[in-house]
């Protein structure tokens, strides 16, 4: 019986702001500068604008629907009443590969900070440890792991504000503008995943919609608030890191080619303080909250995900069990952990973000098509929260998400048709599955 009592409801619009953010703020930290060596600062800042619009845009939007039907499947959920169960699934699979094909990514990251204080200590051993933490957390329960994600949310951003302090009074625009456009204007559309990754995952809070107080409420709150921390943040980031010392000094190790670097923060502060100032060292320290905040936050999202596309039986039934002892989605949770180590064991990080990217583009477009049938077909659903400026902010979105995830698919064809045909695969099986079971 404890099987079907379903989620706990303890979560507030505050944890919800901390989820919202920490999902997202890794991509503050590191992965948006490799952008910079596709469109220099000029290309990057087009698209980074362009698909900050996207964001504002479609969180608005989002929020709309998760209020709407507060449900943990997110865009699953909503496409399924909008469009019916097989566009469903789809939007459900794209969902589960940006969430659970993020965190592996970020893993790795976490993995090279520790080697860097710990050399003896390999890469891929404190990445794989920090999956089992980490699962094991959420596991336990969703207010233990959303009170944990607000604390070290609160110090990422807070240590984001410092680097900002320190780096305004070294701002020259002459590095802003310098190497402004080496790729030209094609150097806009190669820099959009890394834009992307300035904002992905946010629109995870819509998938603890069922652990909220008052979802009808609180939702569009967290989606509000912590849309408008992370655009102040990527500004600010931005500027800050690429004025410096110009785009080159955050892109390459050395400064001026090779080698990329997965560190823009620490490379722009070493040119203020050197590497050896207590400051550089607090950077680096704190700086792993900020990747502990994203990929703690994805596990949590995905988790509720994969449960909820496993509770109507379309993934393995299984993995939509409760736990009867925790009240939180175990098996989804540690189903996910596996299949992220397996990711985690390619290499393949950077691959493995564009894939990821690819999904959270799917469910975007998706999720907009589902906002204007339902408000077509379904007049009276009760939304206790509308999109403003309706229907220009989801037309806008749905625009310029259709037109990234073209451009995506220009600049890193194989990579998406490897996307595509997972999509495909796992219709096929849901299908002749579904047939069977009828």
């Amino acid at each position: 019986m404890t099987q079907n009592k379903g989620l706990k409801k303890t979560l507030t619009p505050f944890m919800l702001w901390g989820l919202g953010v920490g999902y997202v703020i890794s991509g503050m930290y590191f992965g948006w500068n490799l952008g910079l060596e596709k469109g220099g600062t000029g290309g990057m800042a087009v698209a980074t604008l362009t698909i900050m619009l996207m964001y504002i845009t479609f969180t608005f939007s989002y929020a709309e629907l998760a209020c709407a039907i507060p449900k943990a499947g997110g865009v699953f959920d909503y496409a399924n009443k909008a469009m019916g169960q097989n566009i469903g699934f789809i939007a459900g699979i794209a969902q589960i590969v940006e969430f659970i094909l993020a965190p592996p990514a970020i893993a790795f990251a976490i993995g090279a900070y520790f080697n860097a204080f710990f050399p003896q200590v390999p890469i891929l051993t404190s990445a794989i440890a920090i999956y089992f933490i980490f699962t094991a957390l959420n596991v336990y329960g969703v207010k233990a792991a959303a009170s944990f994600e607000v604390i070290v949310t609160v110090f990422a951003v807070g240590e984001l504000l410092l680097f900002s302090g320190i780096a305004v009074p070294r701002f020259e625009m002459s590095n802003m503008v310098h190497n402004a456009w080496p790729n030209g204007w094609t150097g806009v559309f190669g820099a959009i995943p890394f834009a992307i990754w300035f904002f992905l995952g946010i629109e995870g809070i819509a998938n603890v919609a069922e652990e909220t107080k008052n979802p009808q409420r609180d939702i569009s709150k967290g989606f509000g608030w912590a849309i408008f921390t992370l655009a102040i943040l990527c500004i600010l980031i931005f500027f800050t890191a690429t004025g410096i010392a110009g785009w080159e000094a955050i892109v390459y190790k050395n400064g001026v080619g090779g080698e990329t670097s997965d560190s823009p923060l620490p490379l722009a502060l070493a040119k203020i303080t050197g590497d050896s100032h207590l400051m550089y060292h607090l950077l680096i320290t704190v700086g792993l909250f900020g990747l502990v905040a994203s990929f703690h936050g994805l596990i949590l999202a995905a988790g509720r995900s994969t449960y909820e596309m496993g509770r109507v039986h379309n993934v393995p039934s299984f993995l939509g069990k409760i736990s009867p002892r925790f009240h939180t989605p175990a098996n989804a949770l540690i189903g996910n952990m596996v299949i992220g180590i397996l990711a985690l064991l390619s290499g393949k990080t950077s691959e493995i973000i564009i894939v990821s990217v690819f999904g959270a583009l799917t469910l975007y477009i998706i999720s907009m098509i589902s906002i204007m049938i339902l408000r077509k077909r379904e007049p009276d659903l009760p939304r206790p929260f509308r999109v403003p400026f309706y229907p220009a902010f989801p037309i806008i979105s749905l625009i310029i998400a259709t037109v990234s995830i073209i451009a995506m698919l220009i600049f890193n064809l194989k990579l998406g048709l490897i996307y595509f045909s997972i999509l495909l695969i796992t219709f096929l099986l849901y299908r002749i599955f579904k047939r069977s079971d009828s």
